[in-house]
């Protein structure tokens, strides 16, 4: 398929779907008179068979698809520090969106865990790909180009999963260039079904030993898989469940112990209990009593480390003295060979 008949799939697929509604969110986020169409890309943002950003994207975080390792075709969101005549300071004035990026990624990377992030320093493509992460200062600067999202072999494209990844991408861009003071993922939470079960998320498989140990996102995806393991074979197949919608975000692992009452687990990967607790507690918490909420029995901080009599008194008094019902549980990884 040729990018232009890619990009008409992606305008057809996307009705009905938050992202074929693009440009009229545009008009009310930037305070327009008026929509720049209906369409999320036009032929005046498409360049030839390279790539193709939003309508109204070149001064803002972009909707962009297009090639680019050899073979392969990208789909996502980028900044781009390319001078032009509309844009003659892009890396000042793209300032506030990156750093309106950066915050959001801080509290929702793990929603995104299944994309890369990467750069082209002008035509140079960097071997630079990573989970996707806070935009570093020294990347801000001309002629970058900063990637977020999926690449797929340019002869097998997945067009529903482009449409379901720019849906996805949707709020990410709305608070980029919104004005709102706290990032967050609208979730309904009304009557939200206990649905038992894993979600799969990429494993070790061929990783190297270095990844094995320091990837994080593939140690968590990991220790969720053996948690879960471990509470079904506690609490039965049926009532253990991952990846479960909280009001503001997704709970790694809950157990429904008996009809109408969850416990919830959050999982971190620190090398201290201290650390999971630090990292964990302040989430769970959200997770737990945020307005509209729904309220568990009890909370878990889930880590590797064992519990020391310190972290262990920590616990007990927020207990005591604050009525929180926090435990922690040790999951422990077999050793990596």
């Amino acid at each position: 398929m040729s990018l232009s008949e890619i990009i008409a799939e992606i305008e057809k697929r996307a009705q009905g779907r938050g992202i074929g509604h693009l440009q009229e969110i545009r008009k009310g986020l930037k305070g327009l008179s008026r929509s720049a169409g209906n369409s999320i890309f036009s032929p005046q943002t498409t360049f030839g068979e390279k790539y193709a950003y939003h309508y109204g994207g070149r001064g803002e975080l972009q909707f962009n698809v297009g090639t680019d390792k050899p073979g392969m075709f990208r789909h996502g969101v980028a900044f781009s520090f390319e001078s032009s005549r509309s844009l003659p300071n892009p890396e000042e004035a793209l300032l506030t969106s990156v750093r309106r990026f950066n915050e959001f990624i801080d509290l929702h990377s793990a929603e995104y865990s299944d994309m890369s992030m990467w750069e082209w320093d002008r035509n140079d493509r960097r071997d630079s790909d990573r989970p996707i992460t806070s935009i570093r200062p020294n990347l801000v600067r001309r002629g970058m180009f900063v990637f977020a999202g999926k690449m797929q072999p340019t002869d097998s494209i997945d067009l529903d999963l482009i449409v379901d990844d720019l849906d996805r991408l949707l709020a990410m861009y709305q608070f980029v260039e919104g004005r709102d003071e706290f990032p967050t993922l609208i979730v309904d939470t009304v009557d939200v079904p206990f649905r038992p079960g894993c979600t799969i998320k990429r494993r070790y498989a061929t990783a190297s030993l270095a990844e094995r140990i320091l990837n994080i996102d593939l140690r968590h995806n990991e220790l969720q898989s053996l948690l879960y393991e471990e509470l079904q074979h506690e609490h039965g197949e049926n009532n253990v469940t991952t990846e479960w919608k909280a009001a503001t975000g997704k709970v790694d692992v809950v157990v429904r112990p008996e009809e109408g009452h969850l416990w919830f687990y959050e999982i971190k990967t620190s090398l201290s209990a201290r650390a999971c607790i630090r990292e964990g507690l302040a989430q769970i918490l959200e997770y737990s009593y945020w307005l509209s909420g729904i309220e568990p029995e009890k909370l878990f901080i889930v880590g590797e480390p064992r519990l020391d009599p310190e972290a262990n008194q920590y616990l007990a008094r927020l207990r005591e003295r604050f009525s929180i019902p926090i435990e922690y549980r040790q999951c422990v990884l077999p050793e990596l060979r």
